[in-house]
C-alpha cells in the first residue's frame, strides 16, 4: 500500500528529501508519490510539516 499526498501539501519538498527510493516528485500543484516505486516505509509521512501524507 503506497502513501498519498493530499491537497494540504504546501510544496515544500521535505517529503522528497526523506524518501529513500526517490518515489516523490514535484507535480503541477503539489508533490506526488509514484505508487509503483513507494516501499511504504512512512519516512515521507514523518517528514511532512503539515501532515499532508497518509497511507492509502
Amino acid at each position: 500500500m503506497a502513501h498519498v499526498i493530499n491537497d494540504d501539501c504546501i510544496s515544500c519538498g521535505s517529503c522528497a528529501s526523506t524518501c529513500p527510493v526517490d518515489a516523490i516528485s514535484e507535480g503541477s500543484d503539489k508533490y506526488v508519490i509514484d505508487a509503483d516505486t513507494c516501499i511504504d516505509c512512512g519516512a515521507c509521512e514523518d517528514g511532512c510539516p503539515v501532515e499532508a501524507i497518509k497511507a492509502e
